[in-house]
């Protein structure tokens, strides 16, 4: 029950039902706030229990300081969290420790079990092995089961196991795409309640779904853990940056297009840590569809959340994917009520404002390695031409090509050139070269919950098809939507024909290349790849191109909107400008461009307004947890707490809570540490967590291989998350790192300083070879530390290697409240310094002094950071009195674990 400080309790009728309300109007300043804070300034009114939200915590809300830097912490109460299988399985794993845990000290184990619904969909193990093909998706889905068949029983078993916790079984949908096509209320209703829906997500992309004016993002699992069991997310008021969108696209371009432009501005400016907001006219003429790509990016430009308030747009959509008639009128209802009704004049109070005139987009990509870094598509060809000497060169740390002759430029634009002989399985031989497209997939929530894009490239196959295009034999299309809905358009609308012709056809209903799951390339073409060090691409309709991100073999990668994705499998290279030159030649030999098979606006128009309807939906999700037959013969044990495998390879009983009492044990300063890894700027936690492939010969193969599993059964590494013996051999394992005190190495090496000449070693290796000697350990990098995905085994792999503090000149937001909640210390070099600045080699032996201070209560700002003979303040990104107690704790499973057993 809420305090009800300021007499905000009130009901709302809508048609025959009547709903409790917290009004927002009872505070002072509510009315000039923007969206997404009147969403948390609700979220406080109705928790407001006197303690840890109190009526000085609303009223800071109500008087925000639109120009102030962040400083006043409130407790943020999510409705609910969403999870996907790779980052879920983890979380449920850990839930079933924590009931052993409750267990040992003397609690109720039914005491762990979520407080607020969680919602799970298995969208991240299907793997595009099989492609091309009209059996693709029956085959892949075998294999999926066969491989993933333990994490999937321990799922069902939380399922009956964990009260609030739901599972969508596999083959159903991207977490993200179900999620604002089904699962996001907009306005929750809950024991006579009705209030904004929120949430917190295990997916970065958990954004998404701010385009319905949901406000919701992604967090490590650990946190999500913590509120499912019932703790508020502990943050920041933050800045809020308003971005007024005007005007309306140009035929020919896409939402791809105005998402990588948003995303280029947004990361220039600097979001990281804010909320942003869309307003302005041009957001009434942005499709639902549109609003929801946009949200599902602010991972990419760094924001928290990126959101568009409730509109007429909103209501359409809600009643096109099938909520019901009370809910859409409750939707609309609450938000006239309350003030989070669009107004495409007003001119809200934010700390920071940008604009753009939709009109301005052009066609674009992004590439080779960051998704900010926008190509304009016209000057595709020319950048690849430069950018490519940086992937076939020996000098890394010049950045030029000195060319062997065989590798001379072979064109006037001096674009180097290798041309490799592939003999192919069927008897076929071509050539291959630097900028081949190997890849090209049509996948990722990103695009593949956008009709409008979706039916772009089916126009553009039956366009290619029909002047007798087809994709160069070298390039492995996939088609992987985000939700059966997508292929039952193209059905009625009779384009999945020429996407099965081009080679677009189904492998699956799930994440696939955008995380890693692109499968293998055909084996011809791998070997003549590596033997000849090519640097070839992919093109993929994803939000993510980090290096090693998408296949082992593939160096750069770009991300397209779905019809180009078709486009440059038709072309076959990057090197190709295809809004210039000729793609291939139609039957009669005459060349066809771009131009010539790129639908009109109005053609995409009328199959989207002919061939979806609510009916779609309503089939799709009528019966979205019970599963296929193959998933509900899945057998499972019972009980409340798990049976755990001592055999498993894939769910294994984790070390988190063991030796753990009641009482918290004092912090201590950290002495004799030795470097782990010293890393550049922009490493990603596609760096650091485990991800795709394991290679026979790492640890994790070795592992695998000692426990009598065969190389073609290892699967990836998210498939295996629930198993930390895997995750701790894969962390920094990624083949593109590179660690500086392991110079002329690429991967996951060292140098063991617990040996006599200090020997280059796998990362793991060495950690085991530290813990033994009881030697703590240390990372340094570079600015942006841990960006990309919001992966908790980032986090865990580094605390389980032994890593007591990283040392970085700056943080992306997930991976720094990860490490604390992991019982890691992130430290920050002083303003204008770097490892690089201060001479630090990584070789030094680091001591920090002044973490005690933490045991007095309070958080020092400094502490003293001393490696060999440098000294140095390092600031403390412990950033509030909640990320404290966890840190005391240990980290935030072991705080909130002494919290329900003290209740």
């Amino acid at each position: 029950m809420s305090a009800n400080s300021f007499d905000a309790r009130s009901t709302l009728q809508v048609g025959d039902e009547s709903y409790e309300i917290f009004r927002l109007d009872k505070v002072e300043g509510a009315a000039r706030l923007p969206y997404s804070l009147k969403v948390l300034l609700e979220n406080l009114l109705r928790t407001e229990d006197g303690a840890n939200i109190t009526a000085d915590h609303i009223r800071a809300l109500g008087n925000w300081d639109s120009q102030a830097q962040p400083n006043e912490e409130i407790q943020f109460t999510p409705a609910r969290v969403i999870m996907q299988d790779f980052t879920g399985v983890p979380c449920v794993v850990d839930l079933a420790t924590m009931r052993e845990a409750v267990k040992e000290l003397g609690g109720d184990p039914a005491k762990i079990n979520p407080l607020a619904p969680a919602e799970l969909v298995i969208d991240h193990s299907v793997i595009a092995d099989k492609f091309g093909t009209n059996d693709a998706f029956a085959q892949n889905v075998e294999l999926e089961y066969g491989r993933n068949k333990e994490r999937y029983q321990f799922l069902r078993w939380g399922q009956t196991a964990f009260d609030e916790f739901k599972v969508v079984p596999p083959g159903t949908g991207i977490v993200h795409q179900v999620n604002i096509e089904h699962l996001a209320r907009t306005v929750m209703v809950r024991n006579g309640q009705a209030y904004p829906d929120t949430l917190v997500g295990t997916d970065s992309h958990t954004t998404m779904v701010n385009g319905l004016g949901v406000l919701g993002w992604g967090v490590g699992g650990i946190e999500a853990e913590a509120a499912m069991l019932g703790q508020p997310v502990s943050m920041l008021i933050p800045r809020v940056v308003g971005f007024k969108l005007t005007g309306e696209l140009k035929p020919g371009t896409t939402a791809t297009d105005l998402v990588l432009t948003i995303t280029e501005m947004l990361r220039k400016h600097g979001v990281v840590g804010k909320f942003v907001e869309f307003y302005g006219e041009g957001v009434a003429a942005t499709s639902l569809a549109n609003r929801a790509t946009i949200g599902n990016m602010s991972p990419e430009f760094g924001s928290t959340a990126a959101i568009f308030p409730i509109d007429d747009e909103t209501l359409n959509y809600l009643k096109l994917t099938g909520r019901s008639e009370q809910q859409v009128a409750l939707v609309e209802a609450y938000a006239k009520e309350q003030g989070l009704w669009l107004d495409p004049a007003a001119e809200p109070d934010f700390s920071e404002k940008l604009e753009l005139d939709l009109s301005t987009v052009v066609p674009s990509i992004a590439g080779p390695k960051r998704p900010q870094d926008r190509i304009v598509l016209a000057e595709a060809a020319e950048q690849f031409a430069q950018d490519v000497r940086n992937y076939v060169s020996d000098d890394e740390e010049a950045g030029k090509e000195s060319f062997p002759a065989s590798d001379a430029p072979a064109s006037a634009n001096g674009v180097p050139s290798k041309p490799t002989q592939v003999v192919a399985a069927d008897g076929s031989v071509f050539e291959i070269d630097h900028g081949a497209v190997t890849v090209a997939a049509i996948t990722s929530c990103t695009n593949t919950s956008n009709p409008y894009v979706m039916v772009a490239a089916a126009l553009v196959a039956k366009k290619a098809v029909e002047k007798g295009l087809t994709r160069k034999p070298w390039v492995k299309t996939t088609l992987a939507p985000g939700s059966k809905v997508v292929t039952d358009y193209f059905d009625k609308a009779n384009l999945t024909p020429y996407l099965d012709k081009l080679g677009f056809n189904l492998v699956g209903y799930g994440c696939t290349t955008c995380i890693g799951n692109s499968g293998p390339l055909d084996e011809e073409i791998s070997k003549a790849i590596n033997e000849a060090d090519l640097a070839v691409t992919s093109v993929l309709s994803g939000n993510r191109n980090f290096e090693g991100r998408i296949n082992p073999d593939v160096k750069m990668n770009y991300l397209a909107s779905p019809p180009l994705v078709v486009a440059y499998a038709i072309a076959g290279s990057m090197k190709v400008n295809i809004t210039e030159e000729a793609i291939g030649n139609d039957t009669e030999g005459n060349p066809v461009y771009l131009k010539d098979i790129w639908p009109t606006e109005a053609e995409v128009n009328d199959v989207v307004a002919n061939a979806i309807g609510e009916d779609m939906f309503n089939k799709s999700y009528q019966d979205v947890f019970a599963g296929d037959a193959q998933w509900q013969a899945l057998s499972i044990p019972t009980g409340n707490t798990f049976e755990w495998d001592a055999e498993s390879t894939y769910v294994r009983k984790p070390p988190y809570f063991e030796g753990m009492t009641m009482e918290t044990t004092p912090v201590e300063d950290i002495a004799g540490a030795r470097v782990l890894a010293k890393l550049g700027d922009s490493v990603t936690t596609d760096h650091i967590s485990p991800a795709g492939a394991i290679k026979a010969d790492t640890p994790a193969g070795k592992y695998l291989t000692e426990h009598g599993v065969e190389r073609r059964d290892f699967n990836s590494y998210g498939s295996r998350r629930g198993n930390h013996e895997v995750m701790i051999r894969g962390t920094f394992a990624n083949i593109r790192l590179r660690n500086q005190i392991a110079p002329g190495t690429e991967g996951g090496f060292t140098r063991d300083f617990t040996q006599a000449d200090a020997p280059v070693s796998f990362i793991y290796d060495a950690s085991q070879n530290y813990q033994a000697a009881g030697i703590p350990l240390v990372i340094l990098a570079g600015k942006e530390y841990g960006s990309g995905s919001s992966r908790d085994w980032a986090a865990k792999g580094t605390a389980l290697l032994g890593v007591k503090a990283v040392i970085a000149e700056s943080y992306e937001r997930i991976h720094r409240s990860n490490l604390i909640g992991m019982g890691v210390l992130p430290l920050q070099f002083p303003e204008g310094a770097s490892a690089q600045s201060l001479g630090l080699t990584g070789e030094e032996t680091f001591s920090i002094t002044g973490i005690t201070a933490l045991n007095d209560g309070g958080i020092p700002e400094t502490v003293k950071v001393k490696a060999g003979d440098v000294e140095f303040d390092a600031k403390v990104r412990i950033d509030t009195p909640g990320e404290a107690d966890y840190y005391r704790n240990g980290g935030i499973m072991q705080y909130v674990l002494r919290s329900l057993i003290r209740k």
